[in-house]
C-alpha cells in the first residue's frame, strides 16, 4: 500500500483539499485499495476545527466527495508511517523537517514539484482564492500519481 500524507500550516484548506482530490483521482482510477491518503498540519492553531468552508465549497462544485474531518497535527512518528510527505509551501517543508527531525529517506516533497514547478501552493486562508489553489492542488496530485506510477514500474 502506498501511503501519502499532505501537509499544510493548519490542515483546514490546502492539505485536506489535496487529500480529497487525491482520493478522488485514485477512486476514479479504480485503485483505492492501493493507497492510504491523509492530511495534517504543522501547527496547532486549527487542531479540532473542520475543513474551511471555502475548501468544502470548491470541492463540492468540482464534484470531489469528502467526509467530515477535523484538523490534526503531524507527528514525528508519521515519518515511518508514510511513503510520501507532501508540503504545500516552503514554510511547511521547513516546519516538517523540524517536527520530523530530518528526511533521511527522501520522503519529503513540495507539492508543486510534481507539477513541474518549484513554487508554493498559495494559501487561500490569506488569498481567498480557492480556484487557483484547487488548480495547483489538482496539477500536483495528478503529477504525484504519475510519479508514483513511473516509480512502481
Amino acid at each position: 500500500m502506498i501511503k501519502i500524507l499532505f501537509i499544510c500550516h493548519g490542515n483546514i484548506c490546502r492539505s485536506p483539499m489535496a487529500e480529497y482530490v487525491m482520493k478522488d483521482l485514485v477512486r476514479k482510477a479504480g485503485r483505492e485499495q492501493e493507497f492510504f491518503i491523509a492530511s495534517a498540519a504543522t501547527s496547532t492553531e486549527e487542531i479540532g476545527n473542520p475543513v474551511h468552508y471555502g475548501t468544502r465549497q470548491k470541492l463540492c462544485r468540482e464534484g470531489v466527495p469528502m467526509t467530515d474531518r477535523v484538523a490534526v497535527q503531524m507527528k514525528r512518528t508519521d515519518y515511518d508511517k508514510y511513503d510520501y510527505l507532501i508540503g504545500m509551501d516552503q514554510w511547511n517543508i521547513r516546519n516538517m523537517l523540524c517536527i520530523l527531525g530530518g528526511d533521511p529517506g527522501g520522503k519529503i516533497h513540495k507539492m508543486m514539484e510534481f507539477a513541474g514547478s518549484g513554487r508554493d501552493v498559495a494559501d487561500p486562508w490569506y488569498t481567498g482564492d480557492f480556484e487557483t489553489t484547487y488548480r495547483d492542488v489538482l496539477a500536483g496530485c495528478e503529477g504525484l500519481l504519475k510519479f508514483i506510477d513511473c516509480r512502481e514500474l
